[in-house]
């Protein structure tokens, strides 16, 4: 399998999960079809699949025109089945969904949204996270608590280190000043911020990252209960 990421609306990323063999792909949280079909028209590569990870416009912005264009399959999480724009497949928590040669995990993730999961392609080891988990960051809670994201955010502590995460926004930067201020001694976030510069100054992604990354330098992980996380969630909103 390969990855390809497209950048959509601002600051938006969705992602080809590619089979090299038959050209066939999945797309995680189109935002808009427009960027995701060019390509896709360029590399003669076919949409079966459509994953979202929640229901918000920014990530499904492009559900009914690239399920038109490719006759896709559009799928999510079964409680957000009146919320995700012509949903096909409905997913439970911790099912194992496999087509073709795609197969994946799903995980209720709630905290931002409600219906929030994750898609964990375990053979591949790679995690799409949405706007659950950002490199050096989380998600705001819009619909869910404190305690169900800091839930959330501990389950993704129990993957494997080397699992490469992708999520849903190109927030890095922003997030490290955060990390930063709060966690000022750390040197591997230090290091990482170099390499998140020079990313960016090339004109590439600064995704993706790894649980391991994730677990030196993202302070929300470093947070041991929920009351802590709280504080740095609120001191986020406003920062």
């Amino acid at each position: 399998m390969k990855i390809e990421i497209v950048r959509c609306l601002q600051d938006n990323y969705s992602y080809l999960i590619i089979d090299q063999k038959t050209n066939e792909a999945c797309v995680v949280d189109p935002s808009e079809a427009d960027p995701v079909i060019n390509f896709c028209e360029k590399n003669k590569i076919k949409i079966k699949y459509i994953l979202n990870t929640h229901h918000h416009y920014d990530h499904v912005g492009g559900n009914i025109e690239i399920k038109k264009f490719y006759n896709s399959k559009i799928l999510g999480f079964e409680n957000d089945k009146d919320r995700i724009p012509e949903i096909d497949i409905l997913l439970k928590d911790q099912e194992v969904w496999k087509k073709d040669n795609f197969e994946t995990k799903i995980f209720h993730i709630p905290g931002h949204t409600t219906g929030h999961i994750c898609y964990h392609f375990f053979n591949e080891k790679i995690l799409f996270t949405g706007d659950t988990l950002f490199s050096l960051g989380c998600g705001k809670i819009f619909e869910g608590t404190y305690s169900q994201m800091f839930m959330s955010l501990s389950l993704f502590k129990k993957f494997p280190l080397d699992t490469k995460i992708y999520c849903g926004h190109e927030y890095t930067l922003q997030n490290s000043k955060f990390c930063l201020q709060y966690d000022p001694q750390n040197k591997m976030l230090i290091n990482k911020i170099l390499e998140i510069k020079k990313n960016l100054s090339q004109g590439n992604p600064t995704l993706p990252s790894t649980i391991k990354d994730e677990l030196d330098c993202n302070i929300f992980l470093r947070a041991n209960d929920v009351k802590s996380f709280s504080k740095l969630r609120d001191l986020k909103d406003n920062f």
